[in-house]
């Protein structure tokens, strides 16, 4: 009898080992990880960049983006040999805006904020401790966007950022702090946290955020919060703008503007002012 169990257990097909599932996960890190790379540049890479640039060997990512190619993640343009983020890759992370769909009611208020101040004016979201442009209204006039659509940047060093950062608690804030540092992106990045409260704090009174060149040189954003039905923090709109543009003397004029801007959505979106 007990040979007859044994047997019948060795005809029972196996279960994935803990290797294969871990190879497997590992598989799926990596192919997200390549199309982050690539959304990162708007040009495309070669394989040995993208290789590079991933940390993978290039017969790795060759075979995965061989995969995401079929897929239509990634596209492959041979006139350039260069890879490129694919239509299916937009249409799944366009999925992340229309969710938020205040986005098309916003327009309104960006195109009225981008005519009133003549700078480009955005729409971002908070993500997992990052802000997300969401959508752009372009100035008119010469601009450098530092941060495209669709595009991540951390929270301590943006004007949409420390506008969130405003609303939350100190605690909460030394917890956005400790996980991802303050980094130095120009002279002028707070790399302090002593000074980065002092900050919040005088955001907090004048109702909008600004940064003044601590993310690129030559550029300044202004920006304020949107509120939802529960007066917390359901996006930020702002303008940016060359520091040439947006002077000091202009920046308290400004500022009225982002904010009372931001608060006519909020009331549009139903949301309420704390």
């Amino acid at each position: 009898m007990s040979k007859n169990v044994i047997r019948r257990k060795s005809l029972e097909p196996r279960s994935p080992s803990e290797a294969d599932r871990d190879g497997g996960v590992q598989s799926v890190d990596r192919a997200l990880s390549i199309i982050e790379t690539l959304a990162e540049d708007d040009e495309g890479y070669r394989l040995s960049d993208l290789a590079v640039r991933t940390g993978l060997s290039a017969s790795t990512v060759h075979r995965l983006l061989a995969t995401l190619e079929s897929r239509r993640f990634v596209q492959f343009d041979r006139a350039e040999s260069k890879w490129h983020v694919g239509v299916r890759s937009f249409t799944v992370g366009a999925s992340f805006a229309r969710r938020r769909n205040f986005s098309a009611q916003a327009i309104p208020y960006l195109r009225k904020l981008r005519d009133l101040t003549r700078e480009t004016a955005n729409l971002a979201v908070v993500d997992d401790e990052f802000i997300i442009v969401l959508t752009r209204l372009e100035s008119r006039e010469i601009m450098r966007s530092l941060t495209k659509v669709g595009g991540r940047v951390a929270m301590v060093t943006s004007g949409v950022g420390k506008a969130v950062l405003a609303t939350y608690s100190d605690e909460d804030v030394g917890a956005v702090i400790r996980h991802h540092g303050m980094p130095r992106l120009t002279e002028k990045s707070l790399v302090r946290p002593s000074d980065l409260f002092k900050e919040l704090e005088k955001i907090r009174k004048q109702g909008y955020a600004l940064d003044d060149e601590e993310a690129c040189m030559g550029l300044r954003c202004i920006a304020a919060v949107v509120y939802n039905d529960c007066a917390e923090p359901l996006a930020a709109i702002s303008v940016s703008g060359m520091t040439s543009r947006l002077t000091d003397d202009r920046l308290p004029e400004i500022g009225q503007i982002v904010r009372d801007v931001a608060s006519e959505l909020t009331v549009a979106l139903g949301g309420a002012m704390p």
